[in-house]
């Protein structure tokens, strides 16, 4: 069975949700990572962890404060969690907005 974690609408998104959520420097690296990477995103705690420094849970916590802001996308399939980068909606709603606060995409020097 699949099915998407709940997150908000394209028309309800807030850049004050979406500027809380990219203030945490663990969340900025996170988002850049899937701004610039490629999908499907590797999103195993253990990965992050190794890479930022940090708990299993904290991780948890980041991917869940992205899904809430708006900037992410979960689909939940069996045991599996594939997160993907709201790119779209986010520049309909924000033109330019990840750009500016994350660097251009083809900027990779992070």
């Amino acid at each position: 069975m699949t099915r998407t974690l709940p997150e908000p609408a394209a028309e309800d998104l807030d850049m004050t949700a979406i500027l809380g959520a990219l203030v945490d420097p663990a969340r900025r690296a996170i988002m850049r990572a899937m701004y610039r990477g490629p999908e499907p995103f590797d999103c195993s705690a253990s990965t992050w962890c190794e890479t930022l420094g940090i708990t299993a849970p904290t991780v948890s916590h980041h991917f869940r404060t992205l899904r809430e802001a708006g900037l992410t996308r979960t689909v939940v399939e069996g045991r599996t969690r594939t997160v993907a980068a709201r790119r779209e909606d986010v520049e309909r709603r924000f033109p330019g907005l990840l750009q500016a606060v994350l660097g251009p995409e083809e900027d990779v020097s992070g």
